[in-house]
């Protein structure tokens, strides 16, 4: 058994996905953000940097942090969505580094400039958004000539997917690039996908939450 500690972030769907996708039991485990629950001790054990997703594998005893690393362990324990050796097991990993070091960060200082920042910076924000569509035209060149990031459908698919889905509220402009489109309604079609966009939190429940509350998120993010 598998328990989850996560948020209703890109980051956290990336592993309440693919526990989805490949039937891994797990118990989820909402970590409030707004209120400072990720510096809790009880956490931090299992997270030791305060960062969602984190996992603690019960029989081998094993707390995991790093959303990457949790997707390796996670697609290694079940035999799928990462080929056992050989090349292509190299290409699903460059392909999940991609979205670790370039997609997830440059589209998260989008969000903080263009969402959260109380002065908005017209030069940065223009800074990032050129930036994260310049990501998005390298995905839809790999995208050109195949179906999925590697030979098959992996993890890299489920991490980059994750973030790029959000491009509206980044800001970022998609039109023209059909590859990456296409690519984004075929995973959004796949029901074990949208299950796990419903962890740790309902979407319907997260449509009713207030302005306040976030208001009270973005202040966080800044100070924290």
């Amino acid at each position: 058994m598998i328990d989850l500690f996560t948020s209703p972030t890109p980051n956290g769907y990336k592993v309440s996905c693919t526990l989805e996708y490949l039937n891994i039991p797990y118990q989820a485990h909402l970590i409030n953000l707004l209120e400072g629950e990720q510096f809790k001790k009880s956490f931090l054990k299992h997270s030791p940097n305060g960062k969602i997703p984190a996992i603690y594998h019960r029989e081998e005893k094993l707390s995991l942090a790093e959303s990457g690393a949790i997707l390796i362990y996670l697609a290694d324990m079940s035999g799928k969505l990462i080929p056992p050796d050989g090349p292509e097991r190299f290409k699903v990993i460059e392909w999940l580094m991609f979205q670790m070091g370039h997609i997830g960060p440059m589209m998260g200082q989008s969000n903080v400039f263009f969402r959260y920042f109380p002065e908005k910076i017209d030069s940065v924000i223009k800074r990032y958004h050129k930036e994260c569509r310049r990501l998005f035209e390298v995905v839809d060149n790999r995208l050109k000539n195949r179906e999925w990031l590697a030979d098959d459908f992996s993890i890299a698919d489920i991490a980059n997917w994750c973030w790029i889905r959000t491009y509206k509220w980044s800001g970022i402009e998609v039109e023209d690039l059909d590859h990456l489109q296409a690519w984004l309604e075929k995973i959004k079609k796949m029901p074990k996908i949208q299950k796990g966009l419903d962890v740790p939190v309902s979407r319907d429940i997260l449509k009713q939450s207030s302005e306040k509350d976030l208001i009270k998120f973005s202040k966080r993010i800044l100070t924290k």
